[in-house]
């Protein structure tokens, strides 16, 4: 009897343990994220994505990306790279809610229209979730409102709608 109420104590104190996610303080992440909506224009519809890294401060997070794309033909070769910052609003043991936002640089080329290369740099604020799928591997959706400036020849500067989402591994002890 003493030893099926031990097991039953431990059991219990198990389940009712708090559940260690990732989201610690001073935890790094790595992974890739990538455009799930692209109403960006002048070729943003690419599909450029990347590798992505991640720095958790407990209350805020924030990030760097870097994108390459090389079809392996004349003029089709697409780079990105970029920051992102996101303040949690709210956080449970499994996922937060952050609102901040991204700025990124892309290069993109014309694939044979004028101008042969298009230079864009966007700042996007906006709202991301993390969902952490298991205590350290998060699962993030961000979306927002994308403003450009465009090339050289001139600026334009405009609201998009934007939605992006990633995987990250998140390394902790």
């Amino acid at each position: 009897m003493r030893k099926t109420l031990t097991l039953a104590t431990i059991f219990v104190l198990a389940a009712t343990a708090p559940a260690l996610a990732g989201g610690k303080e001073g935890t790094i992440g790595v992974g890739a994220e990538f455009g799930l909506v692209n109403d960006l224009g002048a070729g943003a519809g690419s599909g450029v994505g990347g590798a992505s890294v991640n720095y958790d401060a407990s209350v805020f997070h924030v990030g760097g990306f870097l994108g390459f794309r090389d079809g392996g033909g004349n003029n089709d070769t697409d780079y990105t790279f970029g920051a992102r910052f996101y303040y949690h609003l709210h956080e449970t043991t499994m996922s937060d809610f952050g609102v901040g936002g991204m700025i990124g640089f892309f290069s993109l080329d014309d694939r044979g229209a004028a101008p042969e290369r298009q230079t864009l740099l966007f700042f996007e604020p906006g709202v991301q979730i993390r969902a952490f799928i298991s205590n350290n591997v998060a699962l993030s959706f961000s979306t927002g409102i994308s403003f450009g400036l465009v090339d050289a020849d001139g600026a334009s500067i405009g609201g998009q709608f934007v939605a992006q989402g990633g995987i990250h591994y998140y390394f902790f002890e």
